[in-house]
């Protein structure tokens, strides 16, 4: 199968590269990749001590928040996300 590629304004041929994972131990939740992205693929959530997910946002056990994927199937492929990052948690692969 051959890769995706695209075409910008300017004629030059662009591959998408789509977000594959975010590294939840370098990630500090700053939110900059959630406010880079205009499609909703991303969602912050919470995690307690243990490293496990808490559902409830008024729960005192909460001990950091990181990124998440919420919904990958938005992704256009930008990379906004990864760029702002600043601890280079993001992995984009091109869709083969």
């Amino acid at each position: 199968m051959a890769t995706l590629t695209s075409v910008t304004f300017g004629g030059k041929t662009w591959t998408p590269q789509f977000v594959q994972s975010i590294n939840q131990e370098k990630c500090i939740g700053c939110g900059r990749c959630f406010k880079a992205c205009g499609r909703n693929v991303l969602l912050l959530k919470a995690l307690n001590e243990e490293g496990e997910w808490v559902e409830d946002e008024e729960d005192e056990e909460i001990e950091r928040k990181v990124m998440t994927i919420a919904n990958r199937d938005a992704c256009i492929g930008c990379e906004a996300c990864s760029r702002v990052c600043p601890k280079n948690c993001y992995t984009h692969e091109a869709l083969n």
